[in-house]
Formats: C-alpha cells, structure tokens, sequence
C-alpha cells in the first residue's frame, strides 16, 4: 500500500513540476511581447506624451501613515516633488500613537477644516482633516481618523476624500520615482478601459537617500533584502507582466499601484479585513466589471516606479510571510465562486484555477514530498539517480529564470548602476531554491494553519535594515 501511495505521488510531483514549468516558460515568453511593446516608447517621449496631453487626468495619492515621526516630513516633501500637473497628496494618520500628526501639522503649516463627513465606503471614524495654508504645500491633505488595525481601512479612508478620477495606493515610507505618475498614467491616455496599472517595485534595503529620495541605488549586503529583491524582480517582470499581456493579472502590489476610482467606489473600496487587500480589491474590480459587462484591463509597466524597504530579519520575514499565506487562503475562500465560472472571464477560468493549483497548493504539495523524501531517505528506498536528474533539472530551470529577469534588468539600464550589484543577486539565485525558498513554504503553511484554526491576527510592525541617509 505504501509503495502504492509513493508510485502515485512520484507521477504527481512529477507531472505537477513539469506543468509548473511549462506555466513559467509560457509566462516568459508572454512577458517578453508585453514589455517590448512598452519599451518602444522611449522614458522621455512618454513624459512629454502626458505633460503635452489635455487629457492626463488628476490624480490622488493615498499614503497611510502609523508611528512614522522618524521619516514622515522626508517622504511627505518626497511625495510632493513628484512630477506630474496635477495631483494631490493624501497622507492618513491612522491613529498614530507618537508625533507623527504634530510633525505634519508643523512643518507643513497644516490647519484644520471643516468638514461634512459622508462615507462613501466604511472605515473607522475620522476625527480631523487637515489642509496647508502655504502655496507650496497646497496639493497636501491629511486625514486624521481612528485606528482600523489594517492598511485597507486607512485607505477606505482617503477614499472617502479624494476628489480625482484616479488614485495611487502606497506606503507613506515607499520611495517614488519622480515621473512615476507620468508612466503610470501613460497606458490609460491610449486605452479608458484601463482600470489599474501596476508599476514595478523593487527594493531601497542598502541604498542611500537625501531628502525622501534615492541618490544612489545599491543592493542591500543584508541576505533577506537581496532573496526579496529577486523574488520582486521575478514576480514583476516575468509573472505580472506576462498575465498583463492576456489581461489576467489580478493583482497589483499594494505598495505601488495606480486604479480608477470610480471603479474602486463601485466595488465596495477595501476589505478591511482581508490580509490580501492588493489581491482582493483587483479581484472585485474586475468581477464588478463581468458583472457589468464593462470592458477592463489591467496592465503591468516594466518602468522602475517605486522602491520599498524589505524585511531586514528573519523574524519580520516570517511576520510577513505568514500573513502572506494567510492572506492567499483568505482570498481563494472568499472568491470561490468565481473559480471555473465563466461569467467572470479569464478571472474565473485562467487567473483563479492558477492561483489555486500553482500558489496556494504549492506550498502543500512541497512539504509532503519532503517529508517523503525523508520517510524515503531512512528507509533506504530513494532512487538516487532519478532524484538527482529531478532537482537538477528543477533547479536549473530556476536558475536560468532568475538569471533571465537579472539580465533583463540590466539591459534596460534598471535597478542598478554598477556590475557588482547584479553578481549580487546572481549569488542570490544560486541559494535561493535551497535556502530562502524552503522557509517561504513553512511561513506559508503556518499562513494557512493561522486561517483554518481562526487564530487571532498579529500585524505588527515591520523592523527593517533601511535605507541609509546621505550625510
């Protein structure tokens, strides 16, 4: 019987590794069409493009803000330098408990208004809204509200204030490129249908800033920073820009990412209560539009838009990864409806069934043939040689991704300016399969305990290396 059960499971691993595989191959080559047709357009012609357009709409960014007052005046002025006609900054004390607000109120001359407060969608209570009374800080608002215990309601919250088409959702200690607006709103002046536009992110971990913005971008001598770093690179440049190229990415990292309001409103705004906002609100924006029968996208620009400090510690990397999993079980159980359904297009039929057996069945499948390989390894009944084909074969095929998206990087003049940068994370990939991977699965699986058993969430805070400051 037990020979039986390891018969069967071996043709599973097998059939399951090769489709995996397979599923990445198809993804590169995807995401290799959508990103030449994006990069014809030269950095330059497209900023031109959208100052020169009557149509580039208004934009507002909504960046939460909880026990920020080490670096909340540096980003805020960041966030107010970026490039763009016509933007406003919204910035969502969400409770803070140190001198964040006070900080705000006094270095950018911030006075409270009055204010009819009529919910749009739901969040925790506003207690305060604060405009500048300085020209030079006219685009800034501030929302002081009590706090909702997640990102997604302070988000619901400037929401609720928001007077633009579109709206950036961020963290108030990302990094922005100045023209990020610029190339996010690009793609919407040739096609309305666009709902959401995801730009890349990578990560600020080692580099240095002078005044909230980059200097000098350099990758992070820490390991965790430099594994994420990868990890972000692969995920954006090969997984979402290749489901961008069918119209079925459906997610758009909550660091960085540009939606329709209206869309947004119409969908409900933020679960407050999802650990997967990013992936739940693109989800219901586009079932909302199935529902409707509107024409969407959601598309994927391979343009550098934001840089985001990491976990810096084991510790933190579990914190985040946990929730990461929980997250993802949360999400596929919420939207099991739309799973195989036709009504909601390549979501239900493509996007949904993917996630399911590719990502949240990922990490199960790999721990159990760990644990074979164990029960195997003690018993003396492992086939030495077609164990040693199976992960050569796995791990070269990571290796030659990994190193696809650095080269990539590189040739497009991306993350880092000196050759060193990149032999990093060409290090990295060598150790990623069998050191940073393995952990990702036993944080995920604790994710999924955490759901299933409806143990008590623990967001806290995430304690990272950080960015250093120019002296």
């Amino acid at each position: 019987m037990w020979e039986t059960i390891l018969y069967f499971y071996g043709y599973i691993i097998f059939f399951y590794s090769l489709a995996l595989i397979s599923s990445y191959s198809i993804l590169l080559v995807l995401a290799y069409i959508h990103s030449a047709k994006y990069l014809k357009w030269t950095n330059d012609h497209i900023c031109y493009a959208v100052e020169g357009s009557p149509f580039a709409p208004g934009v507002s960014i909504v960046a939460p803000a909880y026990n920020e007052e080490k670096t909340i005046v540096d980003n805020v002025n960041s966030l107010l330098m970026l490039d763009y006609p016509n933007f406003e900054v919204i910035i969502v004390n969400d409770g803070s408990k140190d001198k964040t607000l006070e900080l705000l109120i006094s270095n950018f001359d911030l006075e409270e208004i009055p204010y009819e407060y009529v919910p749009r969608i739901h969040c925790k209570p506003f207690k305060r809204l604060f405009r500048s009374q300085n020209p030079k800080f006219r685009r800034l608002t501030v929302v002081d509200k009590v706090n909702g215990g997640t990102k997604a309601d302070a988000v619901n919250a400037g929401l609720n204030v928001l007077r633009t088409p579109y709206f950036i959702n961020t963290d108030v200690d990302c990094i922005l490129a100045r023209d990020a607006i610029k190339h996010c709103i690009f793609p919407i002046l040739q096609d309305e249908s666009i709902i959401a536009v995801s730009g890349t992110m990578s990560m600020s971990n080692g580099s240095i800033s002078e005044n909230g913005q980059l200097v000098e971008i350099r990758p992070s001598n820490h390991p965790i920073p430099l594994f994420q770093d990868l990890e972000y690179k692969r995920s954006f440049l090969v997984g979402k820009m290749g489901w961008s190229q069918i119209n079925a990415m459906n997610n758009v990292s909550g660091g960085y990412g540009l939606f329709n309001s209206e869309v947004v409103l119409a969908a409900g705004g933020y679960d407050s209560s999802s650990f997967a906002e990013d992936m739940d609100i693109i989800t219901r924006m586009m079932g909302y539009c199935c529902e409707q029968k509107r024409p969407y996208r959601v598309v994927q620009i391979p343009h550098t838009c934001c840089w985001t400090e990491g976990p810096g510690t084991l510790k933190v990397l579990k914190r985040q990864r946990i929730r990461w999993g929980r997250g993802l079980i949360q999400h596929m159980w919420k939207h099991r409806y739309m799973l195989f359904n036709p009504k909601y297009k390549r979501l239900g039929m493509i996007t949904l069934p993917y996630t399911l057996i590719f990502e949240l069945l990922a990490p199960v499948i790999e721990f159990i043939g760990m644990i074979m390989l164990i029960v195997l390894f003690f018993t003396y009944n492992i086939n030495w040689q077609t164990f040693w084909i199976l992960f050569a074969a796995i791990y070269a095929f990571s290796l030659l991704l990994s190193s696809f998206v650095i080269f990539y990087d590189y040739m497009a003049g991306g993350s880092y300016k000196s050759a060193s940068g990149y032999l990093k994370l060409l290090l990295a990939a060598v150790f990623e399969p069998v050191v940073y991977h393995p952990l990702l699965v036993f944080f995920s699986l604790r994710g999924y305990y955490n759901f299933l058993t409806n143990r008590a969430a623990v967001w806290g805070e995430m304690t990272r290396t950080g960015t250093r400051k120019k002296k």
